[in-house]
């Protein structure tokens, strides 16, 4: 899968072109085997030292190796007419080894890490086109315990501050053609970010989480109400069936869901009133409510707000199927973590844990990609992902056979088979293999076509040996 790695980053400029060279030989070694330490995925002593040295290399910004993934995100972005930009901050957990410097408070007050807030492009039939724009920070550990005097700063001042900064950046980074809808979860509800001056073409899709006063642009009466009080008021306008997975706290179930609608005006906050240059804002409001639903059980409630004109049913579900999305920026900071191990790095600063993250970002987008790329293009030629060594070597070890067919598979074909080496079981009922069974797979793939490679060189060097020895004897 080299090919991929040297096209995905083939804007990168890091003033040296043997770290150029290095960059993609680091990151294609560690989407190999994202699972593997950075020794095994690098193979011997020489490149597992060159990765670190690239690593603790001051002169490598973060930023610029961002920015060659970045830069072909952008690029896929521009083959779609809307792109779902999804933000959602996550930590990075290191109190396991208080050794390492840079660290700070993390939301539990005693552990120590790193904050990173991502903002994930992705098509608007879910296929993820890659990060375009991300923050990392440490906390202060002076400033710990005072959470209380936090309401008396501005926004700019405090953390939430990251949520516009980040809204503004991918709005200025992604083409003006495109329509970029902002998807973030309750986090995201408060004023300023909802009142933040947005581009032509720039939406945003938040779940709420206050019961704002709100004036009902749809009722005769203009005196304030909360919000939960005035879309509840609606009259449903259609129902939404939904199949709920299994989860610790519930077990799994079909969930009938009425649709709400509502066009409002958001008031400014009570407490800032005496603010001057504070207005309303008129935003559409969806509501998505389970109906009966078990004894003992909250029902499902999606309560969203948006800047998108919302003209029936079908606009609702769409808005409602595009929030769903959110999922995904929570499943590439889970590859991060949980695939690329790296909150296992033995880096001792945060500037090294920075540049890793930078290289691994490129690592999670790909595999969450290929998860989600076979799935809706199942029919495409595996040849316009894997290298033809990589299929061979798949399809014979799948298949116990020394001969792989004249033809590459499907894509979804070949990553089923990829997830089958990683425990996916295939059966009826399973569904599509997932992110977990697919970088397990990969790293037993990787083992398996580069001993079929080297037999298949050995056997093509065997033969123009013999050719020759005839020769020779002939002449």
């Amino acid at each position: 899968m080299d090919d991929w790695v040297a096209q995905e980053l083939k804007s990168a400029d890091l003033g040296d072109r043997r770290l150029e060279r290095r960059l993609v030989k680091m990151v294609g070694d560690l989407a190999a085997q994202p699972d593997a330490t950075v020794p095994q995925a690098c193979g011997d002593w020489a490149a597992t030292q060159a990765t670190y040295d690239f690593w603790a290399n001051p002169r490598v910004n973060a930023a610029d190796i961002l920015w060659a993934h970045q830069s072909s995100t952008i690029e896929r972005v521009q083959q779609e007419q809307v792109v779902l930009a999804v933000q959602d901050t996550t930590e990075l957990n290191f109190s396991h080894h208080p050794s390492k410097t840079g660290m700070g408070y993390l939301d539990h007050p005693y552990s120590r890490g790193l904050k990173v807030h991502s903002t994930f492009c992705v098509s608007a039939s879910g296929v993820p086109l890659g990060l375009i724009h991300q923050q990392v920070w440490a906390r202060d550990i002076t400033s710990l315990g005072k959470k209380h005097s936090r309401h008396k700063k501005e926004t700019k001042e405090k953390e939430s501050q990251r949520w516009i900064d980040a809204q503004v950046a991918t709005n200025s980074a992604l083409p003006p053609e495109t329509t970029v809808v902002t998807i973030a979860d309750r986090e995201a509800d408060f004023y300023d970010f909802l009142a933040t001056h947005r581009r032509d073409g720039a939406h945003q899709i938040i779940r709420a989480a206050h019961n704002r006063r709100v004036v009902d642009l749809q009722s005769q009466s203009t005196s304030d109400g909360r919000l939960q009080q005035v879309i509840r008021h609606r009259p449903p306008i259609g129902q939404l069936t939904i199949e709920l997975h299994p989860h610790p706290h519930r077990e799994a179930r079909s969930a009938t869901m009425s649709i709400f609608v509502a066009t409002v005006e958001i008031q400014p906050p009570t407490h800032r009133q005496s603010e001057p240059g504070l207005l309303p804002i008129t935003t559409q409001v969806i509501l998505a409510e389970e109906e009966n639903p078990p004894l003992d059980v909250a029902p499902v409630s999606w309560l969203l707000l948006t800047t998108l004109p919302v003209d029936g049913l079908a606009d609702a579900l769409q808005y409602l199927r595009w929030y769903s999305y959110r999922w995904l920026i929570e499943r590439y900071h889970y590859v991060l973590k949980s695939g690329c191990g790296l909150e296992r790095l033995q880096l001792e600063t945060a500037d090294r844990l920075e540049r890793a993250l930078a290289t691994y970002t490129i690592v999670a987008w790909r595999l969450l990609w290929l998860t989600y790329e076979q799935r809706l293009h199942p029919e495409a030629d595996a040849e316009t992902v894997f290298l033809t060594h990589e299929w061979q070597a798949l399809y014979c070890h799948i298949h116990a056979t020394p001969v792989p067919p004249p033809t590459a598979p499907t894509l979804k074909q070949c990553v089923r088979w990829i997830a089958q080496l990683g425990g996916f079981l295939g059966r009826q009922g399973d569904g599509e293999p997932g992110v977990k069974t697919i970088w397990r797979g990969l790293q037993r793939l990787h083992d398996i076509s580069t001993t079929w490679l080297l037999l298949y060189q050995s056997d093509i060097s065997t033969v123009k040996a013999n050719d020759v020895k005839k020769d020779v004897s002939k002449a």
